[in-house]
């Protein structure tokens, strides 16, 4: 199941993509630098998860960037990002999946995750923002300090 639902989310994004290519910059600049915002995030969490997940350092420091990239880079990242998940999830043994890794959140918490509630927390992180036009302007994870921190 848990391979399925990444095919989902891989034809999800590839969707609000092309949406978000075809928003006319100049008729809607904030809504396409929204969107565009907003998947900036969404990529970045991936690799900071997938830095995680493969004990390597955290490539970024921040869930966002002063300057967001173009959506040609951020595409190319996120077909990446669904490559190495499609690869690590068909890999991933049944005895793994409940192992804890514990990390250092951006803002600098302590966390610990299973690699299971990361790859489901990969999974459902779209949620805010597979509408990018409607998605909350507001972090909507916060909740996992509280819930993975570990003190």
């Amino acid at each position: 199941m848990l391979i399925e639902m990444f095919k989902y989310k891989q034809w999800s994004d590839m969707r609000t993509l092309d949406a978000i290519q075809r928003i006319d910059e100049q008729k809607f600049p904030s809504a396409s630098a929204f969107a565009a915002q907003q998947l900036n995030h969404m990529i970045i969490v991936e690799e900071l998860f997938t830095a995680r997940l493969r004990e390597n350092p955290d490539p970024h420091r921040s869930t966002n960037t002063e300057t967001v990239p173009g959506l040609f880079e951020i595409s190319q990242r996120i077909v990446d990002s669904h490559q190495w998940f499609s690869g690590y999830t068909e890999s991933l043994k049944q005895q793994h999946r409940n192992q804890s890794v514990f990390f250092r959140f951006t803002d600098g918490k302590q966390g610990s995750m299973t690699r299971l509630e990361i790859l489901f927390h990969i999974i459902n992180q779209g949620c805010h923002r597979s509408c990018p036009g409607s998605s909350p302007r507001v972090p909507s994870w916060g909740h996992i300090h509280c819930v993975h921190s570990r003190s």
